[in-house]
């Protein structure tokens, strides 16, 4: 393992999505950028898909993450949410495996659970955790960005562990750990 590494974190939304990068130099890291792409003024679904894609690329072009974390989708009620969540995290992914840049993937609860202690903890618990961890003078407007950022965080704690239900470091591993993503 690298004794220097960055991280990409990202929180998938339609409305806003949240990025957090950090460097990482042996056991203790630092923040490099926290910011957010705000889809909200955007209706075309389709078009927004085009904006993440373009966003991430340009993160990766310019701060050259090693790895990327990003968090999972949660389950809920709303069918149509959950397919748009789905097809934002899909077009994250590609982004990042596009530039054959590892994805590791963890669920809302394990981010949490790394950050807080709890996995049950609120945005603000987190944030407010995030912002003594890295000494962050003020925290963002918008949640989204340090959901990103703790997904970054999450996977510098996890790292060498293997504590991701998916891991994907190229397209040939995406497609051999989800065949029935290849239509017949």
């Amino acid at each position: 393992m690298k004794s220097e590494r960055i991280i990409l974190g990202i929180d998938p939304g339609t409305s806003i999505m949240g990025f957090g990068i950090i460097k990482v130099v042996g056991n203790s890291m630092e923040l490099v950028v926290l910011t957010e792409l705000m889809l909200s003024k955007t209706d075309d679904h389709y078009l927004k898909l085009k904006y993440i894609f373009e966003r991430i690329v340009q993160l990766i072009d310019t701060y050259h993450p090693d790895e990327i974390a990003i968090e999972a989708p949660f389950f809920g009620k709303n069918v149509q949410s959950m397919l748009k969540l789905g097809r934002a995290q899909g077009v994250a992914m590609a982004a990042g495996l596009s530039r054959q840049i590892p994805i590791v993937e963890y669920s809302p609860k394990k981010i949490k659970m790394s950050i807080t202690g709890n996995g049950n903890a609120s945005k603000e618990q987190v944030a407010k955790m995030l912002q003594q961890l890295l000494k962050l003078k003020e925290l963002p407007i918008h949640l989204d960005a340090t959901d990103g950022l703790a997904a970054a965080v999450c996977h510098f704690y996890n790292s060498g562990k293997v504590t991701s239900d998916k891991n994907y470091t190229g397209w040939k591993a995406f497609i051999t750990q989800n065949p029935e993503k290849l239509s017949k």
